[in-house]
């Protein structure tokens, strides 16, 4: 499913003394299968532009357009596009309330008024993508550890079997391990099943990675948007908007100034290894 969005804009409090743009100007074409990631601080305007793209929130102007259908038309469904867009929220396992994990992964398909095989099946499936075998259907999703919870979560929404998979900041409040642990998770359905991604975060580290195309947000607007590499290449600037780039990017242009023939263009520690160990066979 491609996503279109022209000059998209959207004001907080539109016509009262305390309006906020908080999108000014957004244009951008996701195509189908991709793995986006939108970076940006707080206030940048990022979670709002994902708001909008299951209907949550409606732009003061502009267009967006599924499969090139513009879902602000009169009589277009935005109950059809909710099934088609999922959305999984900052800390979702916050919204866990059924009495075990099966059942919990149940409710999003059986409120679509399928037959009990089939929501069933649908359940199976989404817990076998993330991880999780039959030991854990009958357990109160509240035992779990935290990195458990939230696969939970994302299987809720991948039981309603979207065609693209929203995550905003999946991994905040995780450890270093849980992080990996899901962000491994997210690029493997991406890889399997070619969903359309959209990744959310205010961490480079996070999507440098995993990720095919990065959308650097500020104040609202687009400031860069490229591949990791593309985008990574611009780190002064991304300095002076208040981003630090991945410490693999320091560390590598760290090693150039000091006289050693590296790539500066390295973003995971894969590729910064690979680099610092011929650039160690050639001194």
């Amino acid at each position: 499913m491609s996503i279109e969005i022209e000059h998209l804009n959207y004001i907080y409090g539109d016509e009262t003394a305390m309006a906020v743009k908080a999108l000014d100007d957004v244009t951008l074409t996701i195509p189908d299968g991709q793995f986006l990631g939108i970076i940006g601080h707080t206030g940048s305007g990022k979670s709002t532009l994902m708001q909008h793209l299951n209907g949550l929130l409606k732009g003061s102007s502009g267009r967006i357009l599924f499969d090139g259908q513009d879902i602000y038309e009169k009589g277009y469904q935005l109950k059809d596009l909710r099934r088609q867009v999922g959305l999984v929220f900052q800390y979702p396992e916050h919204q866990l309330f059924e009495i075990d994990v099966f059942s919990d992964v149940c409710f999003g398909p059986k409120n679509l008024g399928l037959p009990k095989e089939e929501i069933e099946e649908r359940a199976k499936r989404a817990l076998e993508s993330v991880g999780l075998s039959e030991d854990y259907y009958h357990q109160s999703p509240f035992d779990l550890s935290g990195g458990q919870k939230r696969r939970v979560a994302i299987a809720g929404v991948l039981a309603m079997e979207p065609k693209v998979l929203i995550l905003d900041e999946p991994t905040a409040g995780l450890d270093p391990q849980g992080r990996e642990e899901i962000l491994t998770l997210i690029k493997k359905l991406q890889t399997e099943s070619h969903m359309t991604i959209l990744l959310v975060s205010h961490s480079m580290e996070d999507v440098a990675e995993y990720v095919d195309r990065i959308l650097v947000m500020n104040r609202g607007r687009i400031f860069l948007d490229g591949t990791p590499k593309e985008v990574f290449a611009h780190y002064k600037e991304l300095e002076e908007v208040g981003l630090a780039c991945p410490q693999v990017t320091y560390v590598m242009h760290d090693l150039k100034e000091a006289g050693f023939t590296v790539d500066v263009d390295a973003t995971t520690v894969e590729e910064a290894k690979r680099s610092i160990l011929q650039a160690l066979s050639l001194a």
